[in-house]
């Protein structure tokens, strides 16, 4: 068994790993774009947003805030007429992208400190190299990509959004389980 103190260095170069592959994967590569698309009349759509006094959070339209709503005529012909809309509202302003590269950080951090983990509870000092790879890539698979499908199926995110999300996450297990592999320690 190995404990979080001795895995800290695999554990922050795979943070930055994954950080650095996420920034080319998103600013280089492209792979990503067209994932959301210009609503027509998104400028009457903003309009009418702001002048209904919409809070930052999250929207289902047609709402329903029960499943005996859900079963009448009245909810069920505003679903079949539409639109069906998932929404978030966020905050007005500039979007503050430093804050939210700060998160994603911190969030690598914290799937690579469970991949860690995990490999450092199955296996002891001076493991195999494939043996470490294997589980903390697992992990790290788990952790970028595997709730991914969840939006799929419960909340319409697209299939090729989910697709090219766990591709990402794919690349963020084989770079963190390589850094482990790597940095194990001997």
């Amino acid at each position: 068994m190995v404990g979080l103190s001795g895995l800290w260095m695999p554990i922050v170069l795979s943070a930055v790993l994954v950080f650095v592959a996420s920034s080319l994967i998103h600013m280089v590569l492209g792979w990503h774009k067209g994932e959301y698309a210009q609503p027509p009349g998104e400028q009457a759509i903003a309009e009418a947003i702001r002048a209904a006094k919409v809070a930052p959070g999250e929207y289902l339209m047609p709402y329903a805030a029960d499943m005996k709503t859900m079963g009448t005529p009245e909810f069920k012909a505003r679903l079949e007429q539409g639109p069906n809309v998932l929404m978030t509202v966020r905050q007005p302003g500039a979007g503050g992208m430093g804050k939210m590269l700060a998160l994603w950080f911190v969030y690598c951090l914290v799937v690579s400190v469970f991949a860690g983990y995990v490999a450092g509870r199955a296996l002891g000092w001076g493991a195999d190299y494939l043996r470490v790879f294997r589980f903390a890539g697992v992990t790290a698979f788990a952790g970028y990509g595997l709730a991914l499908w969840q939006s799929w199926i419960w909340w319409s995110k697209s299939t090729r959004a989910t697709i090219t999300g766990t591709l990402d996450a794919l690349i963020y297990a084989l770079l963190t389980a390589g850094a482990f592999g790597w940095l194990w320690p001997r």
